[in-house]
């Protein structure tokens, strides 16, 4: 599994920077957005992927890692936004953001270490395309929670339904790390 961390630990990294150059260029703006903007933005980028993968045209020059790593950066987004609170006006420094994004991403990684454990690094023999799919059905599973006011009877919440769609691009982005 050692591999495995310093590959998840190399995503997280791409993620991570490109979300401090992003806080940078707009500062927290994102703050404003509530759970279901952030799940649809999650899902306009899943999409996206499923059809890369069906289509054999693409017509902006973007590929399927560019579309993973903003559902892990959106995920984390929404992940902050459960425990802070949505808000009327950006109020996060890049240094409070960075250390919120670091603690997501702490948990979210030991939740991916105890089920790695679990189930023997299983996702290695899926397919990215199968990983995406799942992403989807975790999103359909997001917005039903929503739409349900976040209530559930016996099923997770939101929080981990976030980290496993942050877990599946992790792999997803491993797997095409992989093949280049």
């Amino acid at each position: 599994m050692q591999d495995t961390s310093k590959q998840y630990d190399a995503v997280i990294k791409t993620c991570r920077d490109l979300f401090i150059n992003k806080m940078t260029d707009y500062g927290s703006a994102w703050r404003i957005l509530r759970l279901p903007s952030l799940t649809d933005q999650i899902f306009i980028k899943a999409q996206r992927i499923r059809s890369l993968q069906q289509n054999d045209v693409r017509k902006v020059d973007e590929g399927e890692q560019s579309e993973f790593i903003g559902i892990i950066n959106y995920c984390i987004m929404a992940l902050i936004q459960l425990k802070k609170g949505v808000v009327e006006q950006p109020d996060l420094e890049v240094e409070e953001a960075i250390k919120l994004y670091d603690k997501e991403v702490k948990a979210t990684k030991q939740l991916m270490q105890d089920k790695n454990h679990d189930y023997g690094e299983a996702w290695r023999d899926m397919r990215v395309s199968s990983l995406t799919d799942l992403i989807l059905q975790k999103l359909l599973r997001v917005k039903q929670i929503e739409d349900n006011s976040g209530k559930t009877i016996v099923s997770e919440g939101i929080d981990a339904n976030y980290q496993d769609m942050i877990n599946y691009a992790i792999f997803a982005m491993v797997h095409l790390n992989e093949k280049e």
